[in-house]
């Protein structure tokens, strides 16, 4: 059955005492919303809605880098949950199948609940509420239920006491077909406390039509809501715990897994080792049998198999280590294609360049890519040697097998086999150190008797 997401993401989150809106702060490097649009994905939807609020042209650019086909609807009065999703309805009007609502600030619901949903849409029921046993139940709405079957969602305020004693919360999830959706939630009043839309009323809306809900149950964790900043310190942790525990089942060996901090979308592979302090931004990828050695950071960087990272490396977006690379210690990758086999070991910048298969750069080798307005590439052929200190001014390229000698400023293209030396001719003048230090000495003495 076909299916589609709204993620409401309108609110302020004053409690956050932040200027950012609050599904704009991160988990995993990743925005509060990012995580539920990743759940929904395995739904295969076919639009996905973000209704944004406050900070709305935040939330849109955020939204534009991880999804560039997400549909931002805007609430720009803040009128309750069922009013937020009616901002969605233009974006849906004729979309057919099942809406699911998920919540940008509720980062931690499984695809593998969200499918039990789905499942329960497809057998037949009208709408699908997701609920949780409480351990503290406090002030959550109630659900009401017979087995799988929900009668209604009480309020904690409207609650007698035996329903307050019922420990099934809501979690505010819910996923119904789209027309019967949109049509309920118009049926939305609100006439209550707040005067606000509430989306839970359309249960007892659908049941006093004779439509009937379902409920199905996850572990409270997953739908832990963040509001305040200790809260959202508390989420990465137990992300962090959660990712960790995903790695080392698919494979991966973390050495001492709580100095480890991993992000949404790290991929490790299996057997590969990830030692102590390493930390990983988005977009890195790390083949089988790698290493990444301690107090790395890694960022937008693809590490090939069995390649050597660090310690004390720096590997920066767009970079590509081959298979058997080495990159060692104090040595920074940018936008840069590393060949199989090939050794950057030590005090080295590298960016904007492609470096052959077996090649080896020297200590301190930089490529100058940057003149102050444009950057330029550097490109270094297959098994060449680059030579310690070596200053290799962009645009330039190497050959295949060709060297540098250290010291060297090579400012032209360096043929194949060939090799290059830009630097002065050492001249050596025997004993002007000694006069010179002896000069410098009396006038330091000339100077401290005429200040006393």
């Amino acid at each position: 059955m076909t299916a589609h997401l709204v993620v409401l993401a309108a609110g302020r989150g004053t409690r956050m005492e932040s200027d950012l809106p609050k599904v704009l702060h991160e988990i995993g490097h990743a925005p509060l919303f990012a995580h539920a649009l990743a759940a929904g994905r395995s739904l295969s939807p076919e639009r996905s809605v973000l209704v944004a609020g406050h900070g709305a042209e935040l939330v849109r650019a955020a939204a534009a880098e991880i999804d560039p086909e997400i549909e931002i609807a805007v609430q720009h009065e803040q009128l309750g949950t069922a009013h937020a999703v009616a901002q969605a309805r233009p974006f849906l009007a004729d979309a057919e199948g099942d809406v699911f609502i998920l919540y940008g600030d509720t980062p931690f619901i499984s695809s593998g609940t969200l499918d039990e949903m789905a499942q329960k849409r497809a057998e037949g029921a009208s709408i699908v509420v997701l609920g949780f046993e409480a351990e503290t139940p406090g002030r959550y709405g109630r659900l009401v239920a017979r087995g799988d079957s929900l009668e209604r969602i009480v309020e904690y305020k409207d609650a007698t006491p035996e329903e307050r004693d019922i420990t099934l919360c809501n979690s505010g999830v819910i996923a119904a077909d789209a027309a019967l959706l949109f049509e309920l939630v118009e049926a939305v009043g609100n006439d209550n406390a707040s005067g606000e839309y509430y989306l839970t009323d359309i249960v007892a809306i659908a049941r006093a039509r004779g439509l009937d809900a379902a409920v199905v149950r996850c572990a409270e964790r997953e739908t832990l809501g963040i509001n305040t900043r200790g809260e959202l310190v508390r989420a990465e942790a137990l992300f962090q715990e959660e990712a960790r525990a995903r790695a080392a089942q698919d494979g991966a060996i973390l050495l001492a897994p709580h100095t480890v901090h991993l992000a949404f979308d790290t991929v490790i592979g299996r057997d590969a080792v990830v030692e102590q302090m390493v930390v990983f931004g988005p977009g890195v990828s790390v083949e089988s049998g790698a290493r990444i050695r301690a107090f790395s950071h890694l960022e937008g960087a693809h590490v090939g198999a069995r390649a050597v990272v660090g310690p004390y490396a720096r590997l920066r977006p767009g970079t590509e280590l081959g298979n058997d690379a080495k990159i060692g210690n104090f040595v920074e990758i940018k936008e840069a294609a590393i060949g199989e086999g090939a050794k950057v070991n030590h005090l080295s910048y590298v960016g904007d360049a492609e470096i052959g298969n077996a090649a080896n750069l020297g200590a301190g080798t930089v490529t100058c890519n940057y003149d102050g307005v444009l950057k330029h590439r550097t490109s270094i052929g297959a098994r060449a040697f680059i030579g310690s200190s070596t200053m290799l001014v962009a645009p330039v390229a190497i050959g295949a097998d060709a060297m540098t000698a250290s010291g060297s400023v090579i400012t032209t293209d360096v043929p194949d086999g060939a090799l290059a030396i830009g630097r002065a001719r050492q001249v050596t003048k025997p004993g002007l150190a000694r006069r010179l230090v002896d000069k410098l000495k009396a006038a330091k003495a000339a100077r401290n008797k005429d200040d006393a």
